[in-house]
């Protein structure tokens, strides 16, 4: 029996379907009678111990395999995966991303995403944008009564929506900087605390910080008509963990295999379809290097070499910023990469019991 099939048979253990064998076509068929019951066990075990949240989150550093995990789990639970991942909305940048969405196909029953592939390659995203198309996401499949994990490796992006960061793009005001450029910081600092509640000292650890933050406060006051609400959102966040010199392993490994499919000749279609080298080199890791590779600029054993310790080097900045998210607050129940799929659901299912 696959892996696939082994997870929808715990499925079914885990809701107590017992009196029902398993069925290989209950997930591709949703107008299957045993599949019809098997919603009505899942929304029954949801209301019960899904009541206390509103959003599982699976993060991790590169090459740990969250999203096999995540999808598994969607699986499970009828759930919709929102990418966290911030080259993954644009299209056209498959293998360097690690799209990988054949995970999102398991055994012929798809798993909704949102996120990917939502912005031409050559364009600029960020954070400002990714928290407003996650929020629509949410409320979306919300709405539709399914249940929403948002998958992914970009911490800022991650913590951007479980903290309800009030974002804002706010324009530059370069008259207000002009005014401002003649204070020091002391003043400045005096002069931010009279129009912002500080929680901690980083907005004023340099002129050019409280400049901005007078800018941006300044922004909020003189546009009180902006919309800044955002819900309040109950995560449960599971992160998938290696040691550390499994994930440098792992990273090679699948940096060797990325460039086995085709990597380069992706990066090359995209110089061919118009993207200036300077832009595709803005995306960083695979295309930055593979962009000097194919104009010459390096070799192709220099840009392996290189590439593979810049990837290294990313893997080991996004736990940095992790544990930053677990200094602040966040509760992240750590689950072994080693474990098989179906060992780390079952673990999964096991802290969701002990967290509702």
């Amino acid at each position: 029996m696959s892996l696939a099939k082994n997870v929808k048979g715990k499925a079914f253990e885990v809701l107590k379907i017992k009196e029902f064998t398993f069925v290989n076509d209950c997930f591709q068929n949703k107008n299957n009678a045993v599949f019809g019951v098997f919603l009505q066990r899942l929304n029954t075990w949801n209301n019960t111990y899904m009541n206390n949240i509103d959003l599982i989150t699976v993060l991790g550093p590169t090459a740990t395999g969250k999203t096999t995990f995540a999808t598994h789990l969607a699986l499970l639970l009828n759930a919709e995966i929102i990418s966290a991942d911030s080259r993954q909305v644009y299209k056209g940048m498959d293998i360097g991303t690690g799209k990988d969405l054949k995970d999102f196909n398991i055994d012929g029953a798809l798993i909704p995403y949102h996120l990917i592939d939502i912005v031409d390659a050559g364009e600029k995203y960020n954070v400002f944008e990714f928290q407003s198309d996650f929020l629509k996401a949410y409320q979306d499949i919300k709405k539709r009564e399914s249940f929403p994990i948002i998958c992914g490796g970009t911490g800022m992006y991650i913590e951007a929506v479980l903290k309800g960061y009030k974002l804002i793009n706010v324009p530059i005001d370069e008259e207000l900087r002009l005014k401002l450029e003649k204070y020091n910081l002391e003043e400045l600092s005096d002069m931010l605390a009279k129009i912002k509640t500080q929680h901690n000292n980083s907005d004023v650890d340099t002129k050019k910080r409280a400049i901005r933050a007078i800018e941006i406060e300044t922004y909020y006051k003189n546009n009180s008509d902006i919309d800044f609400d955002y819900p309040t959102i109950k995560p449960l966040i599971f992160g998938i963990k290696f040691e550390r010199s499994v994930v440098k392993e792992r990273i090679t490994e699948r940096l060797k295999q990325r460039l086995r499919e085709g990597m380069s000749d992706e990066a090359q279609q995209l110089l061919d379809s118009g993207i200036p080298a300077e832009t595709l080199t803005y995306y960083g890791l695979e295309y930055k290097y593979l962009t000097l590779f194919l104009t010459k600029q390096l070799s192709y054993n220099e840009m392996f070499k290189q590439l593979n310790i810049a990837i290294h080097q990313f893997s080991k900045r996004q736990m940095t910023w992790f544990r930053k998210m677990e200094r602040s607050g966040f509760k992240i129940h750590w689950i072994d990469g080693e474990l098989s799929t179906e060992e780390k659901l079952n673990s999964t299912f096991q802290i969701i019991q002990k967290y509702t």
